[in-house]
């Protein structure tokens, strides 16, 4: 295959012009999550697999689908990219499952806090109205004084915001008052 050098200089071009833009809007939403009307809601870290193994249990984490050691440095990659942007402490809330408690600890921002409202319900779809009902109530209870990082499963996420991520990836929020939940931006992982 032959490249077209033709294109070569418009296609940098783009790209230079695209990529301010782009650092413009991730710095925005960085912004965003200081501001007291937004919280962050991130998918855990990369664990090999889909689901859950049979024989699951909640309180045995041998029993689960847990970070991959690239999982691992994956959460404390993301855990310095908070620093980085002037975020050194938060609220860390976490599903249950041990991937996410390991990943809401591995990003270094103070104590986690589990929330059954961010347990996954990919094998129990029939939870996903109420348990979404849940974590919105409960989202909308927050005072977002101080940043609000919420790390939980891909359903969750999708659930209540529409949106699919990937491991590690954050899906900002708006939450105020009684407006429905906005999602005003994402925050890829690496």
């Amino acid at each position: 295959m032959q490249l077209n050098r033709s294109f070569l200089p418009i296609t940098l071009l783009t790209l230079l012009c695209l990529a301010p833009d782009a650092f413009a809007e991730e710095s925005q939403l960085w912004q965003r999550l200081k501001s007291g009307e937004h919280a962050v809601l991130m998918r855990h870290a990369l664990a090999p697999g889909t689901g859950d193994p049979s024989g699951f249990d909640v309180n045995d984490c041998g029993t689960q689908r847990n970070l991959s050691e690239e999982g691992r440095k994956q959460a404390q990659r993301i855990g310095d990219r908070f620093r980085a942007n002037g975020i050194r402490t938060a609220e860390v809330m976490s599903s249950q499952w041990c991937r996410c408690v390991d990943t809401a600890e591995l990003l270094g921002l103070g104590p986690v806090q589990t929330l059954e409202s961010l347990n996954s319900f990919f094998q129990q779809f029939e939870r996903r109205d109420k348990q979404t009902a849940d974590l919105e109530r409960w989202l909308r209870s927050q005072s977002l004084d101080r940043p609000l990082v919420l790390v939980t499963h891909q359903v969750n996420i999708s659930a209540l915001t529409g949106e699919f991520t990937t491991s590690g990836e954050m899906v900002v929020v708006k939450v105020v008052g009684d407006a429905p939940i906005e999602v005003v931006g994402a925050l890829q992982t690496e």
